[in-house]
């Protein structure tokens, strides 16, 4: 009976088979939640890259809104233009 109590003496410093395999698993959540926040700040850089290359053409969008506009207002013009020739010759 001595090595009996030797044994449950000497088992009682050491950790229980569950409280081991949950500081395993602690560890490795705690692992893999440094590797999702690490993953995490990279995408976060890589949207912020990408919303910084999307501004520096807001200028560039801007031109060409303008070029469109210029450009709409000649086919009104020739539609107005067939309109009132269309009129004309009808009146003649």
């Amino acid at each position: 009976m001595s090595t009996n109590n030797r044994t449950h003496n000497g088992g009682a410093a050491e950790k229980p088979y569950f409280e081991s395999q949950r500081e395993l698993l602690l560890d490795e959540i705690a692992t893999n939640m440094e590797h999702v926040l690490q993953n995490i700040n990279k995408l976060n850089r890589n949207l912020e890259s990408v919303i910084a290359v999307g501004n520096e053409f807001s200028q560039v969008e801007g031109l060409w809104s303008q070029f469109e506009s210029v450009m709409a207002k000649p086919d009104e013009a020739a539609k107005d233009d067939t309109n009132e020739g269309s009129t004309g010759r009808e009146s003649r």
